[in-house]
């Protein structure tokens, strides 16, 4: 196991270093020293700035000085937009943000949507079956945008004045364990209905096509209890796809929900990646995607372990 391990590593160092060089060379298409010194500067103030944000040397120098902060975990360069605040610290405080709010929304879509495919598989063609689909069907079709607007005036602007006391935040984060019903569980919940559309979709093709396998014949024709059938054997069975589809996941875990933490001011991984893109703050960027490059390769790894742990037909050579 170990050397196929290795074997991935060393197969995809070429491709993250590939990702690094091309957001460099996509980022330094703009000037951001023109827009934050602005129009009445003098080519003196020009000069000086792009040497500050090291712009003035080579890219090749540029690249390697990126790659040697990544390989080290040194994180230390400094923001451009915020002076005196390193890009390692926006990390730190910016990850648990996310998975705040992201971690919990996976673990309920995941259990709630397995076993909903389950059920509409076991009722294939009968009326719950198609009540299902079309709930999964009508949470794919409406936009996620749609769902914070509703969520936001519904769940938080019109219950606090049902109630008269505030129950959800619409815009803010405060850090706590008892803090977190009141700022996260409204992105959480509207996380959920949308992602149970996609997941429950999927997850049910994978049931139905489970249902007509050999074994789970021969399994009924044996007397089994069909308890036993869908949550011992059918769902064993299914597990490859469902591994697939969590651990393609992982790595949104970590960046966080770009819509959900901008529309309810949750300083998380999207929401600070997305303000810095947005004021040219390249250090910011070039450390987040290196750190989401890194993460989603080390998910892929992962997942071709994981399919040898749940099948035993698999096997890593």
């Amino acid at each position: 196991m170990w050397a196929f391990i290795i074997r991935k590593l060393v197969y995809n160092i070429p491709v993250y270093l590939a990702i690094i060089f091309l957001l460099m060379v996509l980022l330094r298409q703009r000037d951001p020293v023109t827009g934050k010194l602005g129009k009445n500067a003098t080519q003196e103030d020009y000069i000086s700035k792009r040497k500050e944000f090291g712009l003035d040397q080579p890219i090749y120098l540029q690249y390697g000085v990126l790659l040697k902060s990544i390989f080290t975990f040194d994180f230390s360069q400094e923001s451009w937009n915020e002076p005196g605040v390193t890009v390692g610290e926006k990390l730190r405080t910016a990850v648990p943000r996310s998975l705040a709010l992201t971690v919990p929304a996976l673990g309920i879509t995941t259990v709630i949507s397995i076993f909903v495919a389950m059920l509409s598989a076991f009722y294939r063609g009968r009326w719950i079956d198609r009540l299902l689909v079309f709930c999964a069907v009508l949470g794919m079709s409406v936009s996620f945008l749609v769902y914070i607007i509703f969520g936001q005036y519904f769940g938080a602007y019109k219950l606090q004045q049902w109630l008269g006391t505030p129950v959800f935040s619409i815009h803010g984060y405060e850090s706590g364990l008892l803090n977190w019903p009141f700022f996260m569980l409204l992105p959480v919940l509207i996380s959920v209905i949308v992602s149970m559309g996609y997941d429950t979709r999927f997850y049910r093709a994978v049931m139905v096509e489970e249902t007509q396998a050999d074994y789970i014949t021969t399994a009924r024709a044996k007397g089994a209890p069909q308890s036993k059938v869908m949550f011992v054997h059918m769902l064993r069975n299914a597990m490859i796809p469902i591994v697939t589809r969590v651990m393609i996941t992982l790595p949104f875990l970590v960046t966080g929900s770009i819509l959900l933490e901008e529309f309810f001011g949750i300083p998380g991984m999207g929401y600070v990646l997305l303000s810095a893109i947005r004021n040219d703050d390249f250090p910011v960027v070039e450390g987040f995607t290196a750190v989401f490059a890194g993460l989603f390769i080390m998910s892929i790894i992962a997942t071709d372990i994981l399919y040898a742990v749940f099948d035993p037909r698999v096997r890593l050579q």
